[in-house]
């Protein structure tokens, strides 16, 4: 008998996700634990492994279609069988959870009605789908391998390459830019290069005041690309704070002198590289023990003030901006925190990090300074009320026990809820965290 397998709940929150590759197509043989199909959520590409071993008899979408929680995913039945089924009077595709069974005397129009608005979502993992192989009873961890990016999954395109006969060079198997030219320089037989982006013709000179126009010809005609859907997402997250918190940033220096002599002297002492991020971390973790309010959410008419300090670090990602969170930031040492800040940042930009890994921060660090940022004026994540924003420290004339001395300096920006900090609170806040930046011995004793 056929069997329909519904788009689970994979992630915190997910309503839909969008099909990126048929892994079986219709008319295909298909194992229990066997991927079926790659699609892309808010923040992750991920693998759905079929719960049923057979012949896939219906997919539902179109690859680059979107599908929401509960729809139906797949059909799998048995050789020679259709679907939807010819004959009307043949029963109803299984699902994972069947419902009790109806009175005997219930019309089968009735039946097959209650059927449908009984049976729970397949996929919701509940303690009755007894029908699923025991990986499948935890699909979530099974489909969380990202196999490739958006844009290798392009690039793939735009050369012909079939993603799914290119082996993975990357960590756990996943395929990589490099792959994806390699398959189309072997089945070219000759180097190949990615296709270069689309240039602008050159406009043409004229002399002083003289005016000319471009023929029309001549220009690329407009292209309408639409969002991914982790741009939408971050659209909709911006627009959210923009729209309902009243920002406020405040903008000052610090002397880094000694934070990157401190930061110097870890790197040599462990040999490895210590990130801006984790001595950040560990500088504003006692600020924020000593002004709670900027480590809290509002919620009404109520200030939840958290006990526990989850730090989000901004991670510029080759799909956009993702916010990696480190729990309980406060009770790690630094050497800790750079450990989680190497980790988080390369499975951001992977899209292989979790959702639990990606929401909840309570305070957020973004270093702009690492795209050669200096001052800015960072936007609040939702759920929170402030938000830092570190600039690279660039060489600049100080003033020192009356003379002028060069030294690193470092540019730094707070963005705040109006609501819930006032301008006073915000400048005792940043007075505190220079000190702690100027000597990092202060931050490093509590």
């Amino acid at each position: 008998m056929a069997k329909e397998f519904r788009l689970p709940d994979i992630g915190e929150g997910l309503t839909e996700a969008e099909v990126v590759r048929w892994a079986v197509p219709v008319g295909g043989t298909v194992d229990a634990d066997q991927t079926v199909v790659e699609v892309e959520t808010d923040k992750a590409v991920v693998e759905i492994p079929s719960p049923y071993a057979g012949v896939v008899l219906h997919h539902g979408a179109e690859e680059g279609e979107v599908v929401e929680v509960g729809q139906v995913l797949v059909v799998v039945g048995q050789e020679g069988e259709v679907w939807p089924p010819d004959d009307a009077g043949a029963p109803a595709a299984e699902t994972m959870d069947q419902p009790a069974e109806e009175p005997a005397d219930a019309p089968e129009e009735e039946f097959a009605e209650s059927r449908q608005e009984a049976a729970p979502i397949v996929g919701s993992l509940s303690e009755d789908a007894e029908e699923l192989p025991s990986r499948s009873e935890q699909l979530v961890e099974a489909i969380t391998s990202v196999k490739t990016l958006p844009l290798v999954r392009k690039l793939a395109k735009d050369l012909g390459v079939d993603l799914g006969s290119v082996t993975g060079s990357g960590p756990e198997g996943r395929i990589t830019r490099d792959d994806v030219l390699a398959a189309a320089e072997t089945e070219a037989g000759e180097p190949v290069e990615p296709p270069p982006p689309p240039t602008l013709p050159p406009v043409p000179t004229m002399p002083d005041g003289a005016q000319t126009t471009v023929p029309a010809g001549a220009r690329p005609a407009s292209e309408r690309r639409p969002l991914s859907r982790l741009r939408r997402t971050i659209a909709a997250n911006m627009s959210e704070s923009w729209a309902k918190i009243p920002h406020v940033t405040t903008f000052d220096e610090v002397d880094a002198t000694r934070l990157m002599a401190f930061r110097a002297a870890l790197a040599r002492r462990h040999e490895r590289k210590i990130p801006l991020e984790a001595l950040m971390i560990k500088a504003v973790s006692p600020v924020l023990t000593r002004f709670p309010e900027f480590n809290a959410t509002l919620e009404g008419d109520e200030l939840v003030v958290h006990g526990r300090h989850d730090i989000g670090i901004a991670v510029d990602t080759p799909d956009g901006l993702l916010v990696a969170v480190i729990r309980n930031a406060d009770r790690r040492s630094v050497l800790a925190l750079a450990d989680d800040v190497a980790r988080l940042g390369q499975a951001a930009k992977d899209r292989k990090l979790p959702p639990e890994d990606l929401t909840g921060q309570t305070f957020t660090v973004s270093n702009i300074g690492a795209l050669g940022g200096g001052f800015g004026t960072p936007i609040v994540p939702p759920g929170t009320v402030a938000i830092l924003s570190v600039g690279r420290a660039s060489d600049k004339p100080l003033a020192r026990d009356s003379r002028v001395e060069v030294a690193p300096v470092m540019p730094l920006s707070l963005s705040y809820d109006h609501r819930v900090i006032d301008g006073g609170l915000g400048r005792r806040f940043m007075a505190e965290l220079i000190e702690n930046l100027e000597e990092p011995a202060l931050f490093l004793a509590d």
